[in-house]
């Protein structure tokens, strides 16, 4: 189908500073879309089944060192979740909010840069592969 070609086509978003932030949070317009809106962003990691590292240690990751850094650079974490179904077993999802795009880039750029998550990373190898979704509420949603 048209549809399937041109998501095929379609580059996935990169991890934390790869492809260009799109407009979210307040101030973006648009059907639906809530002006009084943060920027959401949904990122869903995948394990790599060469690896390095494994669905767990990843979860030790964010546990132990992920989230806190993300606090400390302005990341509002909304949530995480553990897919249920089969074949999604070395798959995490999650949700952090931001002011608006702005915030989101320089937030990550703090994260990226910060010697600590550096040094994690080098303790903590886990082969990923990243996908993330900006989002906007609904004009209708609780959640803003």
């Amino acid at each position: 189908s048209v549809a399937a070609a041109a998501q095929a086509q379609a580059p996935a978003p990169l991890r934390g500073g790869g492809a260009p932030t799109p407009p979210c949070g307040p101030g973006v317009t648009g059907k639906n879309i809530a002006s009084d809106s943060r920027c959401f962003e949904l990122r869903t990691y995948t394990v790599k089944g060469e690896g390095p590292g494994s669905i767990d240690l990843l979860h030790s990751r964010f546990r132990e060192n992920t989230n806190r850094l993300f606090r400390k650079h302005g990341m509002t974490i909304v949530g995480f979740w553990q897919p249920l179904n089969a074949g999604m077993e070395s798959t995490l999802i999650y949700l952090l909010a931001y002011k608006d795009a702005a915030a989101r880039d320089a937030a990550w750029n703090a994260f990226r840069t910060d010697p600590e998550w550096t040094e994690v990373t080098k303790k903590m190898q886990v082969g990923t592969s990243v996908q993330s979704v900006f989002m906007n509420s609904t004009d209708y949603g609780p959640m803003k």
